[in-house]
């Protein structure tokens, strides 16, 4: 025998897999693997006709014609050869699976004839291009890895379900739209630089990108719309280089479960989102955050919107909806009826002036640059941002309102409300939305001032808002629809006429109108409210009752509250009592008593109700201060002596004017108390001994009377001071 000649007693020691023959009228052997044998010929296999299984990898054969011979062959792997013809044989009949990888092959022929075959792999040969697979309507999985492709051609039409195109010099993906079953692809170690051309493979479930030339994160968009592609690899591309380049690439396909070879978490995912596309309630807590750090950076006052008490905020009514619903032309004119109660609160925008808007009256109309550099000096409470324009409400437009004693009445988006939220104001929110979008669109076109994509994202919000109103019980007070805007002002006149004890008959005056600003919660009166108002109230009282102080919430009260005492260290028991400790208010009584609701602090929720108590570290840090407190506006301090003398029927509290002298003389009883050990909250030995107070003051909103305020001493007086220890 010649040397590397196969002869019958090494095939019948490497047979196997005894069964029925395929015809199934005889047992045989229906294998044969003859692996690293060094054969060079093989053609006395042309005998051995029942094979339907023959392995002959890792030899040096040329000729494979006794293939010829093996009608029921199924699976041929004759890989690590020396084979340079392609398919060389009469097609088997049955012939499933080849694998002539790591051969001399360098061009494909017409595979018509192998009508089953289903799985071809012809891995590091010469093959420059794909040919010849036309018409083979079995074919689920090709390989032709590290071959010299340059194009991918030849694969139309094809049931493939894994195709690899490893190693090859393939420079773009094309070709590929007709290929509907694809689910696996490997065009790894390539030149391709983009991924156009994937876009329309909704069936790719994992794509390999290894060592590729992608450098742009903006590629991944042609994947956005393979929602079953769960496994993606681009390690060795330009574009691992980019700045969180991870947590774009899951954000841009945030059904992926694992990218580069390492598993995707749930961690990753939302840290995505709320990088790329956060929530509003997630961009209101960073803008919050953004307006806490710069405005400790500035000096530290406390502000008339928080000087009525620790625990009673500042009273504000929000109306919010969706663009050009009408909320800023119903908070104006709902402003200037109620003029003795509300104010106007001007925010200021990046955007420019619609026909009609005055500066400074609608809006305060301001360059980017300016307002980010009101951003970075503190200037703001709330920022969102909307349609490519910044708008935010400043402290300055709050504490305009406060020191005339009225309550701030202000318009915003969803993006605001929430952002507010964050705040340690606790406003009224009154929800406008439209329930016809039809006729909404046509205001909205018949205004002229919007374009056709700014109509459609304000429509698709409609949704947004009923569904926060519907989950999140609580989150609005009220809900009126604004399809009439006359129906819409009129719900909402009734409704502030309630929050402040109003008789629907009565005129809203500044000397007969009850407003006692501390409320508590009672019954609506006999004025019925709307579907949506009660509502609203069941899941507020819901919300409150389910919802207690948390031992976090008690514990941020008692650290305010230390923050305060050290902010005061130096100043008398005297002015702690008067900042701090101050009761509530009424005002002078009608000729019987009211029963109705008046205004809390902040709008009392649907028929009175207040919402749960929030603490909140805010309102202490803006009030902390150095031993050089100061004061602003004319909120100012005001004192009664009990809640008893503020409640007389008929007459206002009793009040006496600060006498400044004696503030002074108790700052230096009280520095001479912390020198040797004392605190301002340690017991006085005379704690009655000043008891300054103001003069007359309703003590409401739509007091026009402002108290008089002595300067806070700067120092000693030279009479009163003697030798410092």
């Amino acid at each position: 025998m010649e040397e590397g000649e196969l002869s019958e007693d090494e095939v019948s020691r490497c047979l196997c897999d005894l069964g029925l023959s395929a015809t199934g009228l005889q047992h045989v052997y229906r294998g044969l693997l003859l692996a690293r044998q060094d054969l060079r010929n093989v053609s006395i296999l042309c005998n051995y006709v029942h094979l339907q299984k023959l392995e002959l990898p890792y030899n040096k054969i040329k000729d494979l014609s006794c293939v010829s011979h093996m009608p029921y062959l199924i699976i041929l792997n004759a890989s690590h050869n020396e084979l340079s013809d392609f398919f060389e044989f009469q097609p088997p009949k049955h012939l499933r699976e080849v694998n002539f990888s790591h051969n001399h092959i360098s061009v494909m022929k017409d595979l018509s004839a192998y009508r089953f075959l289903s799985r071809l792999i012809l891995d590091h040969n010469s093959i420059r291009e794909i040919r010849g697979l036309e018409k083979c309507a079995c074919l689920t999985q090709l390989s032709i890895a590290y071959n010299k492709i340059s194009h991918i051609s030849g694969l139309d039409k094809l049931p493939l379900k894994h195709l690899c195109l490893r190693g090859n010099s393939i420079k773009k993906i094309e070709n590929l739209q007709t290929l509907g079953a694809l689910n696996v692809l490997d065009v790894s170690y390539n030149r391709i630089q983009s991924l156009s051309g994937l876009q329309n493979l909704c069936f790719l479930g994992s794509i390999n990108l290894e060592n590729n030339l992608i450098s742009e994160i903006k590629e991944i968009v042609h994947l956005r719309d393979l929602m079953l592609l769960r496994e993606l690899n681009l390690k060795r591309n330009r574009v691992q280089e980019q700045t969180e380049y991870r947590l774009a690439v899951i954000f841009l396909l945030q059904l992926l479960t694992d990218l580069d070879e390492q598993p995707v978490t749930a961690e990753e995912k939302v840290s995505a989102v709320n990088k790329y596309d956060p929530p509003p309630e997630v961009m209101a807590a960073r803008d919050h955050m953004t307006h806490v750090v710069f405005q400790h950076m500035q000096p530290q006052v406390i502000f008339d919107s928080t000087l009525p008490c620790l625990e009673t905020p500042y009273p504000m009514l929000v109306l919010t909806g969706p663009q050009a619903c009408g909320k800023r032309e119903v908070v104006h004119r709902l402003c200037q009826e109620f003029s003795d109660y509300f104010a106007y609160g001007t925010c200021h925008t990046t955007r420019g002036p619609y026909f009609g808007e005055e500066d400074g009256s609608d809006y305060h109309f301001v360059l980017d640059e300016e307002f980010q550099n009101m951003i970075r000096m503190g200037s703001f409470v709330q920022t969102m941002q909307y349609g490519d324009h910044w708008y935010g409400l400043t402290r300055e437009a709050v504490e305009r309102v406060a020191r005339e004693g009225l309550a701030c009445c202000v318009h915003m988006e969803l993006e605001g409300v929430y952002s507010m939220k964050n705040s340690h104001f606790e406003p009224r929110y009154i929800l406008l939305i439209p329930t016809k979008p039809d006729e909404y669109i046509s205001r909205m076109k018949a205004r002229g001032l919007y374009s056709k994509s700014q109509i459609d994202r304000a429509v698709s919000r409609l949704d947004l808002y009923v569904q926060i109103n519907k989950e999140q019980a609580g989150f609005f007070d009220s809900v009126i629809p604004c399809d009439n805007r006359e129906e819409a002002y009129s719900t909402l006149r009734q409704l502030v006429q309630e929050y402040l004890g109003l008789e629907e008959q009565g005129t809203v005056t500044g000397d007969h109108a009850p407003t006692d600003m501390t409320s508590k919660c009672q019954t609506a009166g006999n004025v019925e409210a709307t579907e949506s108002y009660s509502r609203n109230l069941k899941n507020k009282i819901q919300a409150s009752r389910s919802v207690g102080r948390t031992s976090a919430e008690l514990a941020s009260v008692h650290r305010r509250q230390q923050m305060v005492a050290e902010a005061l260290m130096g100043k008398s028991s005297g002015a702690y009592t008067q900042f701090f400790k101050r009761y509530a208010h009424t005002a002078p009584s009608l000729s019987a008593p009211q029963t109705k609701p008046g205004l809390s602090s902040t709008l009392t929720p649907t028929v009175g109700c207040p919402l749960p108590d929030r603490s909140d570290d805010s309102s202490s840090e803006e009030s902390r201060a150095s031993s050089g407190l100061s004061l602003q506006g004319s909120a100012g301090v005001r004192s009664v002596g009990s809640p008893a003398e503020a409640l007389d029927v008929g007459s206002g509290p009793r009040v006496e004017p600060l006498d400044g002298s004696l503030l002074g003389q108790n700052l230096e009883s009280l520095k001479d108390s912390v020198e040797s050990g004392l605190t301002p909250d340690a017991p006085r030995p005379d704690p009655d001994q000043v008891s300054p107070t103001l003069a007359t003051s309703p003590g409401r909103p739509g007091s026009k009377a402002k108290p008089v305020l002595p300067p806070i001493p700067s120092g000693r007086k030279a009479a009163d001071s003697g030798p410092r220890p």
